[in-house]
C-alpha cells in the first residue's frame, strides 16, 4: 500500500521505475499490470497515471492497445543522447560558474563528497548521488529551461548508463578518472572559471557512461562517432 504523504500514482510510478532500473522488469518486458495493481494496493487508474508519465520519461511504451512494455535500448537513441548533453551540460557547468551562488557552491560540494564509486548499475543510491550532484550544477545556471530539458534527458538515459556501468565493472582507473573530472567541474563552477567549467564537463560527456553505453549496443556506431 501507498505511504500516507504519497499519492496512488506517485507511489506506483516510483514502484515500477524502480524495478526497471534495478533490472527487475527487463528491456522490451510486457508489463502484468493486474498482478502489479495487486500488489501495489492501487487500481487501474493511478497505474494507467504512472505509466503516461513513464512512458514520458522513455521508460514505457504503451501501444494501441493500452498494453504497456518496458522500453527497449537501441544505440540510435543513445546517440541522440550524447549529442544533446555534448551541447548541454557544458553550456550548463559554464553558465553555472558565471551565476553560482554561495548556497550553490555549498550544495555542490556537498553532492561531490557523498558521491560514491559506480560500481553496480543496480546500485540506486550511488546512481542517484551521481544524479544529484550534477543537478547541482544544472540549477545553479539559473536557466529554468535548460535545467528542465537536462532533467529529462537524465530520466531517458539511466538505463544506458546502467549498461555503461556493466561494461566498466572492474575498471577502477576509470572510477578514479571521474572521480577526477568530477572534482575539476566543482572546482571550475565554484572558482567562477566558466571556459575551464565548460571544458571540463565537455571532457566529462565524452568519456561518461551514456557515450560507452554506445559501444555496447552497436560497437559499428561507436566507431563512427570517435
Amino acid at each position: 500500500m501507498p505511504p500516507p504523504t504519497w499519492t496512488k500514482a506517485g507511489y506506483a510510478y516510483e514502484q515500477v521505475r524502480r524495478r526497471i532500473m534495478a533490472g527487475a522488469l527487463e528491456s522490451g518486458q510486457t508489463l502484468p499490470l493486474g498482478q502489479l495493481t495487486e500488489e501495489f494496493g492501487v487500481s487501474m487508474t493511478p497505474m494507467r497515471e504512472a505509466l503516461r508519465r513513464l512512458d514520458a520519461e522513455g521508460l514505457v511504451v504503451i501501444d494501441v492497445h493500452r498494453n504497456a512494455r518496458v522500453a527497449a535500448l537501441s544505440a540510435e537513441e543513445a546517440v541522440h543522447l550524447f549529442e544533446l548533453r555534448e551541447k548541454l551540460d557544458p553550456m550548463a557547468a559554464s553558465l553555472a560558474a558565471e551565476r553560482r551562488s554561495k548556497a550553490d557552491s555549498e550544495h555542490i560540494r556537498a553532492t561531490l563528497d557523498r558521491m560514491q564509486p559506480l560500481e553496480d548499475e543496480h546500485d540506486l543510491d550511488a546512481l542517484a548521488a551521481h544524479r544529484d550532484f550534477h543537478r547541482a550544477v544544472y540549477r545553479a545556471s539559473r536557466n529554468p529551461l535548460l535545467i528542465e530539458t537536462l532533467e529529462g534527458l537524465w530520466d531517458k538515459a539511466d538505463r544506458y548508463r546502467q549498461l555503461g556501468i556493466a561494461s566498466l565493472r572492474d575498471d577502477e582507473d576509470d572510477r578514479a578518472r571521474v572521480h577526477r573530472e568530477h572534482t575539476a567541474i566543482a572546482e571550475a563552477v565554484i572558482g567562477g572559471d566558466a571556459e575551464t567549467a565548460e571544458q571540463e564537463m565537455l571532457a566529462h560527456v565524452r568519456g561518461s557512461l551514456g557515450r560507452r553505453a554506445i559501444g555496447v549496443l552497436d560497437p559499428a556506431t561507436e566507431r563512427d562517432k570517435s
